[in-house]
């Protein structure tokens, strides 16, 4: 029975794969043709969507034969028995994934813009096509994303045949197929509608799955006697929550933080950005830069995440910014607040010297390379913290990281370091 679109293959897709409702899923379409599958699949589930761009390495005098593949982050997998048979020199292997590693970014870019890609680590992988023949794609694929971190694989097409879907099998720990054909001269032939997925539909479907997964919604909380505005945003599954303390002369609307919290939110981490004072309390500047006080407010941040609904049972990260960085480390020290991770950006922590000793949550504290003194105040500051702690330059950077590509990496590095410990913590 052929499929009248990939929409409809699918929906029908989607059916076989109810078991993994609930579960911690990442969708991931190869693309382009396999995204629109992906998206319905995704939708069904309720679990986020991304690609999976992988390249093939063929060998350089006889492209259709695969000695490997490449994926983001740097991913390599390399066909050994291949390598052996057709001894294939170290330099003909490097310029080949270079070309290939060019190819592979910028694809990945068209897609994502600047998105980064939704981590793997510790969750089950649903790769989708739409349609698999020989399998050499589906392989690379299933390697790369087990590099990536997937603790389980499943691999979810419409059509295959049946010595293919066996094949893949050993690759993959489950295979999920719609038709299986004893004979496929092409997976064309199996819709009725087969027209070219275009990079601009690929986006779009991007975009609106998105959408579907993140919730939105501005809330009140109640923290030291008065009520502060705030805008909670939880992306389904979300592995963890970061509490934002914005700097002095800001406030939950602050563009860089929105831009941060963004980037984390495109990764599975749920944020709540909120006022730290009233507007008549910001306007003394006394308690702009009373840290015990800004304190005070993030642990009834907290305490009102872990009484919420939506954000109740998830781990708990703070990212701060300027003095709302002293807030931070100040609050994370209170009996009872138990924080799974600390990011400070451009971050004034020698305003919390006295507390720094008593820090136990893991803290990354990211500087500009420009921004002297701050610089100098972070490795004080630094030297005087027992926990687990990293320094990290961004080059090039000013202390409000104007610089193009500059806010990027602290969005890109703070995602990294919340995903690494606020995954599987209570």
């Amino acid at each position: 029975m052929a499929f009248p679109d990939r929409t409809v293959a699918g929906r029908r897709l989607a059916a076989r794969l109810g078991h993994l409702r609930g579960k911690d899923v990442v969708v991931l379409g190869l693309p382009r043709g396999g995204v629109p599958v992906a998206s319905e699949v995704a939708a069904s589930l309720g679990a986020p969507l991304d690609v999976l761009v992988v390249r093939k390495l063929g060998v350089p005098f006889q492209r259709e034969l695969a000695m490997g593949a490449i994926g983001e982050d740097g991913v390599r997998v390399l066909n050994d028995e291949v390598l052996r048979l057709v001894s294939v020199s170290d330099a003909d292997l490097a310029a080949t994934e270079a070309d290939e590693r060019r190819e592979l970014e910028r694809r990945s870019k068209r897609f994502r813009g600047d998105r980064p890609r939704v981590s793997l680590k510790g969750k089950t992988a649903v790769i989708v096509d739409d349609g698999v023949a020989t399998g050499a794609t589906a392989r690379a694929a299933c390697e790369v994303a087990r590099e990536q971190g997937a603790e389980h694989i499943v691999l979810a097409v419409p059509v295959a045949p049946p010595d293919t879907v066996r094949s893949l099998s050993r690759v993959a720990d489950e295979v999920v197929v719609v038709e299986q054909p004893a004979w496929l001269s092409s997976i064309g032939q199996w819709y009725d509608d087969f027209r070219q997925t275009s990079d601009e539909q690929v986006v779009a479907l991007l975009d609106e799955a998105l959408a579907r997964q993140v919730a939105s919604e501005d809330v009140r909380i109640r923290s030291g006697g008065v009520e502060l505005s705030g805008s909670l945003t939880v992306p389904a599954a979300a592995a963890g929550v970061v509490v934002f303390a914005h700097g002095s002369g800001s406030s939950r609307l602050s563009p860089r933080n929105v831009q941060v919290a963004e980037a984390l939110q495109a990764t599975g981490l749920g944020t709540l950005l909120f006022d730290l004072l009233t507007e008549d309390e910001a306007t003394d500047r006394q308690n702009v830069f009373d840290i015990e006080l800004l304190a005070a407010r993030v642990v009834g941040a907290i305490g009102w995440t872990r009484s919420h609904s939506v954000t109740g049972g998830l781990a708990v990260g703070l990212f701060g910014a300027s003095t709302g960085a002293a807030a931070a480390l100040w609050a994370s020290t209170e009996p009872g607040v138990n924080v799974g991770a600390i990011v400070s950006r451009g971050g004034r922590p020698d305003l919390a010297a006295p507390r720094l000793p008593d820090v136990t949550a893991p803290t990354l504290l990211i500087v500009g390379s420009l921004d002297d003194v701050v610089l100098g105040l972070n490795r004080e500051a630094q030297s005087a913290m027992r926990c687990e702690t990293e320094l990290s330059i961004v080059d090039g950077a000013t202390h409000l990281f104007d610089e193009p590509g500059t806010l990027e990496a602290v969005a890109a590095r703070a995602a990294a370091w919340f995903n690494r410990h606020l995954r599987g913590s209570p």
